[in-house]
């Protein structure tokens, strides 16, 4: 019986024989053995190490799961444990590990007892002291950009802090950008998708709490109605809506009322003049601020409506002309009417296919041409008015949206700059925020006096956008130095290189290059002072209220043409006939 159990030395002589004689005639089987000779004896030479490997997945689950829930997450958890076992397979060559399961694996763990460990040479130990880094290996997602905590003076948000995330390592806290820091101007840059109209949708409703103005120009239309569906009911009373794809009547901002009339002209002709750049030459420059400046000069409420009247009907424009005291433009008049009808028709085409474009819209005739302004946003700035402009560019097109944008841009600022005559102490913070900012900074400034002054003027503006690539040299150049805070979500590889230089050596080009969606990469400004960099993920905005956008806009019908006055209010004078002196928004301002 034992010899039928455990053959003797013949038997396995003969065996080995066999063997022998097997591998001799097999020269490929010969080599694999020859290999695992060398491989033995390679590994004997040198140091051993008797290495054993724990490691556990573990989850949290609520008090009153059920078995089921119990059973499923036990079994992602196995695969997850298994999967980062069989990573490390590219390296078993000769050597394999052998898993086997800790029955008590949460005591096994603690005591860290070394028990019938492998022998393991130094290149072996190596191998396995990290993570593998072969992107062939399956099973395994690679980390993105490192977490970064954030410095010790970043805010959390409160009273006068504005909500931006949370930190994504170590203590989880909460993060934020005190009002009196975000005068210093956010930028952020993200793809679509990446939870850049999140972020901003946060700001917005954050400001809306405080009772802060805001003003919002979103060419996408989504922020809009995620805003409007969040706002508290209090807030009705002070929303003004523009939407280009509602049927009702718009509010009315007309851009050749009120204001300095040089500055005011100024404003309108360079917007005309960067948005249709590639098809605006002098002449037609000189047309348009000639034609603006004879309308701003009659008594009435001019409009954008009137400019093409005043280029094409001889009895009107012999009215308009006619008590002109400025012998420029009269001597202008006299040039243009001596023309024949051929030329006239040649200077006036370029402007004039432009202008029926942009008023042959419905929603831009009322918005934008429709007589008195009904929107005074001296009161949106300071008496916590939300402004939101939804002007989506699949319903007026590119070239409208940018005009329409550009021109509530114009009058946000000529409200901001109004505030000089306040003591600053005295001016209320207010917010403007633009979505695809690129398209709608178009006024005669350079970007980083605007944003210079801006902070004076206590209106923290956040510009965002997609690349770096929309920008042109002066507008990038004029955001990277002013816009003091920054927030980047995912970009390209060739914006993380530029990108780079505002965040290293904390963060590389590789991190900006691979942030997950809804995670960032923040420089804030703290108490005045720029702060080291560091990752954070944005929170979600608070839940929609079922109907609150349509119970919004109901009020706003019910308000009339004029959602910013009280109803009842009587609509004011007209500015060119106003008395700066008794002016009430003044007293008040």
């Amino acid at each position: 019986m034992l010899d039928l159990l455990t053959p003797g030395a013949s038997a396995t002589r003969a065996g080995r024989t066999r063997d022998t004689r097997r591998i001799s005639q097999d020269p490929q089987l010969s080599l694999e053995y020859s290999a695992q000779n060398r491989a033995i004896v390679g590994k004997q030479r040198g140091s051993q190490y008797e290495v054993v490997v724990r490691y556990a997945v573990t989850t949290h689950l609520p008090a009153d799961a059920t078995e089921a829930e119990v059973r499923r997450t036990r079994d992602t958890a196995r695969g997850r444990a298994h999967a980062l076992a069989a990573s490390f397979a590219a390296y078993t060559e000769h050597n394999h590990f052998h898993r086997v399961r800790l029955h008590h694996p949460a005591r096994m763990l603690g005591i860290r007892r070394l028990d019938r460990g492998d022998l393991m040479s130094v290149p072996e130990l190596a191998a396995i002291a990290h993570l593998p880094v072969d992107a062939e290996i399956p099973g395994i997602e690679r980390a993105g950009a490192k977490a970064v905590a954030p410095p010790p003076g970043i805010a959390v948000p409160g009273p006068e802090v504005k909500p931006l995330g949370v930190a994504d390592t170590g203590h989880a806290r909460p993060i934020g950008l005190r009002v009196p820091d975000a005068r210093h101007h956010l930028h952020v840059l993200g793809a679509t998708g990446s939870g850049k109209s999140t972020l901003l949708g946060n700001l917005i409703l954050d400001d809306a709490d405080a009772g802060r103005g805001v003003v919002l120009i979103d060419p996408k239309g989504d922020l809009v109605t995620d805003v409007l569906s969040r706002l508290p009911a209090q807030a009705a009373d002070r929303v003004v809506l523009f939407d280009a794809d509602s049927r009702q009547r718009p509010p009315c901002l007309n851009p050749l009322e009120g204001g300095e009339t040089d500055r005011e002209v100024d404003n309108l002709v360079s917007i005309f003049r960067r948005v249709y750049s590639a098809f605006w030459g002098p002449r037609t420059d000189d047309l348009m601020r000639a034609a603006c400046l004879t309308l701003r000069a009659q008594d009435g409420v001019p409009t954008l409506a009137d400019l093409p009247k005043l280029l094409t009907s001889e009895a009107f424009r012999a009215r308009i002309t006619a008590g002109l005291s400025d012998p420029v433009l009269a001597g202008f008049w006299e040039w243009y009417d001596e023309l024949t009808d051929s030329s006239r028709s040649q200077v006036i085409s370029p402007l004039m296919n432009k202008l029926r474009a942009f008023l042959l819209r419905p929603f831009v005739k009322d918005a934008i041409a429709g007589g008195r302004s009904t929107v005074d946003l001296n009161e949106v700035l300071n008496e916590g008015g939300i402004c939101l402009v939804r002007i989506p560019k699949g319903s007026l097109g590119d070239e409208t949206t940018r005009l329409v944008g550009s021109l509530v841009v114009a009058r946000t600022w000529q409200a901001t700059t109004g505030r000089a005559r306040v003591p600053q102490r005295e001016r209320p913070d207010a917010s403007l925020v633009i979505d695809e900012c690129h398209n709608f900074l178009n006024l005669p400034y350079p970007i980083e006096d605007m944003l210079a002054e801006a902070r004076g003027f206590r209106l923290a503006m956040t510009l965002a956008h997609q690349h770096l690539g929309q920008l042109p040299r002066e507008l990038k150049e004029g955001i990277s130095t002013n816009a003091r805070s920054k927030i980047f979500f995912n970009a390209s590889p060739e914006d993380a290189r530029e990108l780079a230089r505002h965040t290293a050596p904390r963060l590389s080009e590789h991190d900006l290059a691979h942030l997950g969606v809804y995670h960032v990469a923040a420089r804030l400004v703290a108490h005045g002072a720029e702060t080291e960099p560091f990752t954070m993920t944005t929170t979600p905005m608070r839940p929609a209220v079922p109907g609150r956008a349509k119970e919004i806009r109901a009020a706003l019908r019910k308000s009339g043409p004029s959602p910013s006055r009280p109803a009842g209010a009587t609509a004011p004078p007209s500015r060119p006939t106003r008395d700066r002196k008794t002016d009430p928004r003044r007293a008040r301002l």
